[in-house]
């Protein structure tokens, strides 16, 4: 990423919190390309989308996209909405599972509030053969992600898996300590605007760091799941698991949806599991407003469309 670049990003990073933007973007974002990210703004409409994908022979995750929430009724309508989710998976007949946020689950009411909603979740999926993924969010809640996916494989829950970002210092050292689970992993880049205390602020440094992780993962983690678009780590990887012979059922490509769709075939075409990360909800603002600051460039994609209509 250029030095423009990284001012684009932290521009639009900081524009989340502005009232103005907040409004305008939500009033118009759909028709300026937040359709091109989402998967809908109901259920339906992400069945629709599932169903796609599924026919062309993709597998898919979905998040109802929301924000942290501060009373428990609110966690608790997240946590119905989230059963509703896997019971449709289900009755579908999708390959389809299911990533969330701990803070969409009651996190700020205390790390015991969100390990019970998301256990309730986990042996629900269970219960329906599907599988839940931990998101990874910013810095400050690392440590209580962490702490409850432990406390969730300690419970014996096996169908749970999390994620490490990157771009953090310390993710090295947090793979390791979670080898031992034999757990499933995905590893991104990351999202988030942090600071260079707790993250590399330069692009290379971030992208060595991925492929040290990504590496040690696919050797020794219990399943990998290696989520880019970063075409040049991608052909990486398949070389360093062709020439460790890491079987492909070992590991798997992520992409979100809407982002370089013809790399998603590919790759399906070559016989490499590929999983599409495939959001809905009404609540999208801030998952769109991270999407731009990931790339820059989609902000000309945006602003062609706003020109358009």
């Amino acid at each position: 990423m250029s030095s423009t670049e990284a001012v684009i990003r932290r521009a639009i990073l900081a524009a989340t919190q502005n009232k103005g933007v907040s409004t305008f973007v939500r009033r118009h974002g759909m028709r300026m390309g937040a359709a091109r990210f989402v998967a809908g703004e109901d259920i339906d409409a992400c069945m629709a989308t599932l169903r796609r994908l599924d026919d062309q022979g993709l597998h898919t995750n979905t998040t109802l996209l929301g924000e942290g929430v501060s009373d428990q009724a609110a966690a608790r309508r997240v946590v119905a909405a989230y059963r509703e989710i896997l019971d449709r998976i289900a009755r579908e007949g999708l390959r389809t599972n299911v990533a969330l946020k701990l803070t969409h689950l009651g996190l700020a009411l205390g790390e015991d509030v969100a390990h019970a909603n998301v256990a309730e979740l986990v042996a629900h999926a269970a219960g329906l053969h599907n599988f839940i993924r931990i998101d990874m969010e910013n810095y400050p809640v690392l440590e209580a992600t962490l702490r409850i996916y432990r406390r969730l494989r300690a419970d014996g829950h096996d169908n749970v898996g999390t994620v490490l970002q990157a771009y953090l210092h310390r993710t090295a050292r947090d793979l390791e300590d979670l080898l031992p689970l034999a757990p499933n992993l995905r590893i991104v880049k990351g999202a988030y605007l942090e600071p260079p205390a707790v993250a590399f602020p330069k692009k290379p440094d971030v992208d060595a760091n991925y492929v040290k992780l990504a590496e040690t993962a696919v050797l020794r983690a219990g399943h990998t799941c290696i989520a880019t678009h970063d075409e040049r780590i991608i052909e990486h990887m398949i070389a360093f698991t062709d020439a460790n012979g890491v079987g492909r059922d070992r590991f798997e490509f992520q992409m979100l949806y809407g982002v370089r769709p013809q790399l998603q075939l590919n790759l399906l075409r070559r016989g490499y599991k590929v999983l599409v990360a495939t959001p809905f909800g009404p609540e999208w603002y801030f998952f769109f407003m991270r999407r731009l600051a990931e790339r820059p460039a989609n902000l000309f994609f945006v602003a062609r469309n706003w020109f358009r209509g």
